[in-house]
């Protein structure tokens, strides 16, 4: 009896495996291709494995020099310096970096990249804005009773537009590709900001150019100046450049002037003057224009001492994510991104700030404070992969030898200066030298680095390419050379046991390591 059954068990085994077979694979397909949705109520989706490194190219690391901007763009109220991304530090580690400097009431104007970016806020203060589209205007003006009734009988509408932010000294802000943003400048002071742009992060599809899309303007209109090779800069990418003195044959504007105004004129339904507006070719202020009077947009204000207490209740909120039970769930997941429905892109944080010495990581009354701020405190850095780490050193003090284990550091120096080595896996110093506030070096994956503060002492921010980005320290408490048995650094070193235990336990200091380190230490000079 059981075997004219038989064929039709296996035919349905068959089917069943098949079927088991397709759903996974759909599951999968599901799963890879997850972009990063923007819109209310959806949450982020982080994909994992970014490149860092340019594929089946060899990276040329023998020797690490000290960066300095190559080009300049000026505007009517500032101006951005860029670096040469083609240089093959920042070519190798995939990035871009620029410098823009913000004068008092100066609006820079909305753009966006097609390369995730986060920034550093340098000095001054001012607001900023992104728009993500699908998200609802949040902020809105109130409306007064006569606006009231123009509403009613005109269909008249009040100011509405997404969140305002209030920027700082010491803020990192974090922005997914393609995110239109804007910069003002409320304040006397010069508002510096460094950024860094992730080329080789795989939501950028398209090459590893530099490429500043605006939607105002005419953001290469102004002049460039002449750049250390004698040529004049005007574009945003070192790759346009057509060579020693020449000129860009092509003109610039906004993505608007690429159309035909009749075509703008029908989908925004303006008149064609408005049209041509919005195009900016006649337009020649640049990228960042003086608001006339004072820029009048809704956004909340801190009032008196309010602005302080923001500190500790930023601390606060850290210490409560960090001892909830859901980042231990959030840490067993591991590759899972899903953060809950309280985590949308329309309402996700985009910024943290890492100046505040309560806030440090890590600190030494003797030799200074290290601060991080990564996917576990900024959470949106988990989708883009990036993090970052302030450290401030007092006069002579170091930072432990180390290096990175899964990511490249882009260290820019914001005030005083500092002496570094790095070392690669052949043993060969390939940067001995100062690095002087408003210049940056590239330190490579897996090459270890030594820092230490000048006389005025050294202050830097460090933006790496991995938003879990791992340090190994080679000294210190944290020192790897801890976990290895006294026998074993005898027979490496050919040193005594003494000597072991010496170089294994004589700093007890973490991370930063105090000037001199008592009568044995030694300067890096000497």
């Amino acid at each position: 009896m059981a075997e004219p059954s038989s064929p039709y068990l296996s035919l349905g085994l068959a089917f069943l495996l098949l079927f088991h077979a397709t759903t996974t694979s759909a599951q999968l397909v599901h799963v890879t291709s997850q972009p990063f949705i923007q819109g209310q109520g959806q949450q982020l989706h982080q994909p994992r494995h970014s490149q860092s490194l340019r594929r089946g190219e060899e990276c040329r690391l023998d020797r690490l020099d000290a960066l300095e901007p190559s080009r300049r763009i000026e505007a009517e109220a500032g101006v951005t310096e860029i670096w040469d991304e083609t240089h093959e530090q920042l070519e190798c580690a995939g990035v871009a970096f620029v410098r823009h400097i913000i004068r008092f009431r100066g609006l820079f104007l909305p753009a966006f990249t097609n390369a995730p970016e986060i920034f550093y806020v340098v000095r001054g203060r001012g607001l900023h804005g992104a728009a993500f589209p699908g998200c609802p205007e949040t902020y809105e003006e109130q409306r007064s009773q006569e606006s009231q009734t123009r509403f009613q009988e005109e269909g008249f509408r009040g100011d509405r537009h997404q969140k305002v932010r209030r920027i700082r000294e010491g803020d990192i802000v974090a922005l997914p590709a393609g995110t239109t943003h804007w910069i003002y400048n409320d304040d006397q002071t010069d508002l510096v900001i460094v950024s860094m742009i992730h080329l080789s992060n795989q939501e950028n599809q398209l090459d590893q150019n530099f490429r500043k899309f605006f939607l105002a303007g005419n953001p290469n209109q102004q002049e460039g100046q002449q750049g250390r090779r004698g040529g004049r800069w005007s574009s945003w990418s070192q790759r346009r450049f057509r060579g020693e003195g020449q000129q860009e044959e092509e003109s610039f504007g906004n993505i608007f002037s690429g159309f035909d105004p009749q075509f703008i004129s029908e989908s925004f339904n303006v008149h064609p003057d408005v049209a041509r507006r919005l195009q900016g070719r006649e337009d020649n202020r640049g990228h960042i224009v003086e608001v006339q009077k004072e820029l009048d947009i809704v956004h909340p204000e801190y009032r008196e001492g309010e602005e302080e207490r923001e500190w500790e209740r930023e601390r606060e909120r850290e210490r409560g994510w960090e001892g909830t039970e859901r980042r231990r769930r959030f840490l067993r997941r591991a590759g899972d991104w899903s953060n809950g429905l309280e985590e949308t892109i329309c309402t996700a944080r985009l910024r943290e700030n890492i100046n505040n010495p309560v806030r440090a990581d890590v600190y030494n009354p003797r030799g200074g404070r290290f601060t991080t701020v990564n996917g576990f405190s900024l959470p949106i850095l988990q989708y883009l992969q990036l993090s970052a780490e302030r450290v401030v050193l007092y006069r002579d003090a170091l930072v432990t030898p180390h290096y990175y284990m899964n990511c490249h550091g882009v260290v820019y120096c914001t005030r005083g200066n500092g002496r570094i080595q790095i070392a690669n896996e052949e043993g060969e110093n390939v940067f001995d030298g100062e690095l002087q506030e408003g210049q940056l070096i590239v330190v490579p994956q897996a090459h270890a680095v030594l820092k230490k503060a000048g006389q005025q002492g050294f202050e830097y921010i460090a933006f790496r390419t991995n938003d879990q980005a791992m340090i190994t320290q080679l000294a210190g408490r944290l020192s790897v050379l801890r976990g290895l048995p006294d026998d074993v650094v005898m027979n490496a070193y050919d040193v005594s046991r003494d000597e072991a235990r010496e170089i294994k336990y004589n700093r007890e200091e973490l991370t930063v390591l105090s000037p001199q380190g008592g009568a044995r230490g030694l300067s890096m000079r000497d």
